[in-house]
């Protein structure tokens, strides 16, 4: 059975901590607050993993679908970077707010985006769970 994907902010203290274990976790630049650890949380085998979302750009339509990176809709809407997954308990996320009013285009744009990506991620999950 394949559970819902959802939009989830990681949280950056968790991120810190897991970096002393393995520097291959995300590592967010700036302010984190401004730019949050955003990707898909699904769940396996009673575990919840977290793996990151990538914004769009134009390597990733040369790029192949593999174990370790799935092309949203062939790359238009950015990729999942599997590779870059992280084990995750509900203290380490939040849901991301998708029905949220944007104060800015930016805003708006990065939304738009992200209701994109978990739509078409939705309708191919079987493809992910595999």
């Amino acid at each position: 059975m394949y559970r819902n994907i959802k939009i989830v902010k990681i949280n950056s203290d968790y991120c810190d901590y897991l970096r002393n274990f393995d520097n291959k976790v995300v590592y967010n630049a700036g302010n984190k607050h401004l730019r949050p650890f955003v990707g898909i949380l699904f769940t396996i085998n009673k575990c919840e993993y977290f793996a990151p979302l990538s914004s769009p750009k134009e390597k990733h339509k040369k790029l192949k679908n593999t174990i370790d990176l799935i092309k949203i809709k062939n790359g238009e809407y950015g990729v999942v970077n599997f590779n870059n997954m992280i084990p995750v308990t509900k203290q380490n996320y939040i849901e991301f707010n998708l029905k949220q009013i944007p104060n800015t285009k930016k805003e708006k744009s990065r939304l738009n985006l992200l209701r994109n990506q978990l739509r078409w991620l939705t309708s191919h999950k079987k493809d992910i769970y595999i």
